[in-house]
């Protein structure tokens, strides 16, 4: 029994080191691809020095090593399980009476542990990470002529009242969200539950504090009524900084744990939430996709190194991962456009994956 853990822990370290310099690699390229494409669209327009561009580098490929990790442990089983192949490691292994199912097992547990820290620490680390990129963008940015600030617009509500807020720009200073040029329309829902057009506020400037907006220099015209001017005014709110940050930005951008919060708040605004919803989903689907990807790894690398076809097998696999990618993405548009249900959207790649992974390990090992 403890020569079979011994055999476990060697192989779980094997994979684990596979894993790590597949991450190593794969992220070295993501940095030089995200260096030359930021050096192209912003530094050949704004003013920003090699320094600069490497600090938007490092906010930014977070996110994209984040997407890619699944095929950080498919990479790192095949070229683990293909080591411990060539070096006639696995036939001394299955020599001895051991079975693929007691030393792949512990490595499909650690990429399940490893899904499960991607959603709860990784994620919320990288889209902070996206949040600084994206405001330190807009800083170097501000003075190329070029790009031109978009229009805002914001939404938020509650069982009574709906409130649409459209402003020409705004900024996040240490976490507070200020808008400017702000033009509000207030709808309170009849008894029927249908919105009806209320007032509309015209501000110079708007900024949200804790539960409600600090509106200033206003004009306020109610229905059939002369417009009232107010050097300010405070308008309750249902947004914090956060969540009004996270209304620009896409569902990628959100960190794990605030996601139920956006999906909350998004619904009670009278917006549909199937993105945030999808999302969320994905983010659970995720330890399930890393253990799928370990197990189709060695799926793909058990065949006898001196039977042949061995790089047939991982070019097999490796294109597989592929598929599998394109399947989530396919799976994902599919679900947004409300024609499959977001669970089996977030899910299906996932166990699909995670199924033949095991269906072919059962043909390889058992026959």
């Amino acid at each position: 029994m403890s020569v079979v853990s011994r055999l476990e822990r060697y192989v779980l370290a094997r994979t684990l080191s596979g894993v790590g310099a597949t991450l190593a690699v794969i992220s070295a390229v993501i940095l030089l691809v995200q260096f030359v494409d930021l050096s192209r669209s912003i530094g050949a327009r704004a003013d920003i020095n090699a320094a600069d561009l490497f600090g938007l580098t490092l906010l930014k490929s977070p996110s994209v090593i984040e997407i890619l990790l699944p095929f950080v442990f498919l990479g790192g089983g095949i070229s683990a399980f293909v080591g411990l192949n060539r070096r006639s490691e696995l036939i001394a292994m299955r020599a001895a009476g051991v079975s693929a199912w007691r030393f792949i097992g512990p490595a499909a547990v650690a990429a399940f542990i490893a899904g499960l820290l991607a959603i709860t620490a990784v994620n919320p680390i990288s889209a902070a990470l996206s949040a600084r990129f994206e405001a330190d963008r807009a800083r170097l940015m501000s003075t190329y002529l070029g790009d031109r600030p978009k229009d805002i617009w914001l939404r938020q509500g509650d069982e009574r009242t709906q409130m649409v807020i459209h402003a020409k720009s705004r900024d996040t200073v240490q976490g507070v969200v200020r808008l400017r040029v702000v033009s509000l329309f207030i709808y309170q829902k009849n008894k029927a539950g249908q919105p009806e057009f209320n007032r509309r506020l015209e501000a110079a400037e708007a900024v949200l504090r804790p539960g409600f907006w600090q509106l200033k220099d206003v004009r306020e015209a109610s229905a059939g009524e002369s417009s009232v001017r107010s050097d300010s005014l405070s308008l309750r709110s249902t947004l914090d900084s956060e969540a009004a940050v996270e209304r620009f930005a896409s569902p990628d951008a959100i960190a794990f744990w605030r996601l139920p919060a956006a999906i909350r708040l998004t619904e009670q605004a009278g917006f549909s939430a199937s993105g945030y919803r999808l999302k969320f989903q994905q983010m659970l689907a995720t330890p399930v996709l890393f253990t799928a990807m370990t197990v189709l790894a060695a799926a793909f690398s058990l065949r006898l190194a001196r039977l042949g076809g061995l790089a047939g097998l991982v070019g097999a696999g490796v294109a597989m991962g592929f598929v599998v990618f394109f399947f989530d993405e396919f799976a994902g548009a599919l679900g947004r456009a409300d024609i499959i249900p977001l669970f089996a959207a977030a899910w299906a790649p996932a166990v699909v994956a995670l199924l033949s992974g095991l269906t072919l390990l059962c043909y390889t090992e058992d026959g």
